[in-house]
């Protein structure tokens, strides 16, 4: 199964991101790299910059982190934690709901995560455009993230399509399959709704990329 090969490889690469521990020095490292990395990109950000606007000696930074890979990697893993606490916090509102109605909210924590910390699109994605190496240690925390969300779709299209929802004539979409094949679809279908509308968001193109695509979704589930 296609799907349950992708899940293993995320295991592994998520058993093999090495995390530190966070010192107050390193918190005050992180914190300023966090800025850094999101407002400039991670390329253009050196050593020197973040021990500066940290206030620590790059002594104290390589004592906590040992390189500036190990900073990209606790800067996306913090950030992908923050993304999954909100996400749940607001899936849990909606527990008990339809499916659909799940999906939706998805959407809707998106369009919260970016008006607060995500004015310049998804970091995921841009560090995916300066990291294209899988040997980089922060590879896996950018696919895994991705991963995790394509699971979530597709384990809420399942649940669609177990209840017979509406629309999208079940989980199969408009192609009319039925049954896993038309769950995994559907749930493709949700995650390029949403990538979609994290690119649009940084960039810009339209307002609101997260009201259109939850009314989207709506549409195809039918109206929720």
């Amino acid at each position: 199964m296609q799907q349950e090969r992708e899940q293993g490889q995320e295991q592994r690469e998520v058993r093999h991101v090495h995390r530190v521990r966070m010192t107050p020095g390193a918190r005050r490292v992180l914190r300023a790299a966090e800025r850094l990395f999101y407002e400039r990109g991670i390329h253009a950000v050196g050593v020197d910059l973040i021990a500066a606007e940290a206030g620590v000696t790059k002594k104290t930074l390589y004592d906590r982190f040992g390189s500036k890979e190990q900073i990209v990697v606790e800067y996306l893993a913090g950030r992908d934690e923050r993304w999954r606490e909100l996400l749940a916090a607001r899936l849990d509102a909606v527990a008990g709901r339809e499916p659909a109605v799940r999906a939706v909210a998805v959407f809707e924590a998106s369009r919260e995560w970016a008006a607060e910390y995500g004015s310049k699109g998804c970091s995921m994605i841009n560090a995916h455009a300066e990291i294209g190496d899988p040997s980089h240690p922060a590879y896996p925390v950018i696919t895994g993230q991705k991963r995790w969300m394509l699971d979530l779709f597709t384990g809420l299209a399942r649940e669609i399509g177990a209840g017979g929802a509406g629309g999208a004539g079940g989980a199969g979409g408009a192609g009319g399959e039925s049954g896993v094949a038309g769950a995994d679809r559907l749930g493709r279908t949700l995650m390029l709704l949403h990538e979609g509308a994290l690119v649009a968001h940084g960039l810009g193109v339209f307002p609101d990329p997260f009201g259109h695509a939850a009314d989207e979704v709506r549409d195809l589930l039918g109206r929720v």
